[in-house]
């Protein structure tokens, strides 16, 4: 018997295009989304070159409406120059990013003054979201206090920072959060196993303290959200391996797991991979757009089966129970047993759809 859930959204997606497609493009991107239950994405801005202004910003939609298979939105991202033309673009982005911490390029931004004229000038009804981590964290959940702005913080991952948010959010500071399923079910102690390149990950893999805290302050998380982050093996085998997990297809069966296991319910599902989703990035409703779930299914998670272009996954072998068997949008199969039916380019932009 199957169990239907809402359209689901992951708002954090890293499609890798323009600039690093033989890792991930629009194309391989939303069909991986497709295969995990999502029918909507919203991909963030680090990009070659980085999406900053109109001219990346069209770059990177054109893409989208040729090769995307399911909802999509696009991301801006700040740096130390752009603050005053970004507003301009609101409403064709799903948000502003801000890196606050450890990034690449011209997106690091350094100096808290940045960060100040981007929060003042940035539209107060359009998403804003921060990579920060720890006392950045902190310094950016006052800052936009200061400027009466809300704020996202992604992929919170350490005990101290989730009870900061706690503590912010009794004070009624508008902030909200997102936590990744590689800090749920992953700790430092995995890294051995997964071996240190394959193991690079930002915010880095947490102490089993931190994961647990995370656990406990469920209700503190307002969203889900992967940062579907492919690289190839051979990257993440070199030198210098880049940080990053790809998750969009094993997100939803290790939350449907923890479903199996009393750990969550499905309405925590609903609420933090749709209902919150919905509300914080100003999403409309999807007519007719749902994915539908076995949970009785028990199976074992391999790369060799998934859509997403990168090719592995480092939840390698796990036993999951719950899979996705189809994804519905607008009325149309777009995903069943592990075909992905949706066509490139029929996918449509949240913004403008």
């Amino acid at each position: 018997m199957l169990t239907r859930l809402p359209d689901l959204i992951d708002c954090h997606v890293h499609v890798r295009e323009p600039g690093a497609t033989h890792k991930e493009d629009w194309d391989s991107g939303t069909a991986a989304a497709l295969a995990g239950g999502f029918t909507t994405i919203l991909a963030m801005p680090n990009t070659q070159p980085a999406i900053t202004d109109a001219k990346t910003l069209e770059l990177s939609l054109a893409a989208a409406h040729k090769k995307a298979r399911c909802y999509y939105g696009q991301y801006l991202g700040g740096t130390a120059k752009n603050a005053a033309i970004l507003p301009t673009l609101a409403d064709k982005a799903a948000g502003l990013k801000l890196y606050l911490d450890q990034t690449y390029g011209d997106l690091k931004l350094d100096d808290m003054s940045q960060w100040k004229t981007h929060f003042s000038l940035w539209p107060k009804a359009a998403p804003l979201a921060v990579h920060a981590e720890g006392k950045t964290l902190a310094a950016a959940i006052l800052l936009a206090a200061i400027g009466d702005k809300p704020l996202h913080l992604c992929h919170v991952s350490r005990r101290e920072e989730i009870l900061l948010i706690r503590a912010a959010k009794e004070k009624g500071f508008s902030i909200t959060c997102e936590v990744c399923p590689h800090h749920l079910f992953l700790t430092e102690e995995d890294i051995p196993a997964l071996g240190a390149g394959r193991a690079e990950v930002r915010p880095r893999l947490a102490t089993g303290a931190d994961r647990d805290a995370l656990w406990a302050n469920m209700g503190v998380i307002d969203c889900f959200a992967t940062d579907h982050a492919p690289h190839t093996l051979a990257e993440k085998d070199g030198d210098s391996p880049p940080p990053g997990f790809p998750g969009l297809e094993t997100i939803l069966p290790l939350l449907l797991t923890a479903v199996s296991e009393g750990r969550l319910t499905l309405d925590d599902l609903i609420l933090r991979l749709h209902t919150n989703p919905h509300r914080i990035f100003n999403l409309k409703e999807q007519p007719e757009s749902y994915c539908e779930v076995d949970l009785g299914e028990s199976y074992e998670i391999h790369a060799a089966e998934q859509q997403t272009r990168c090719g592995w996954t480092p939840f390698e072998g796990w036993k999951v129970n719950g899979r996705v068997r189809r994804v519905v949008l607008r009325g149309q199969v777009a995903y069943e047993d592990g075909r992905v039916l949706a066509s490139p380019g029929t996918g449509k932009n949240v913004r403008s759809s």
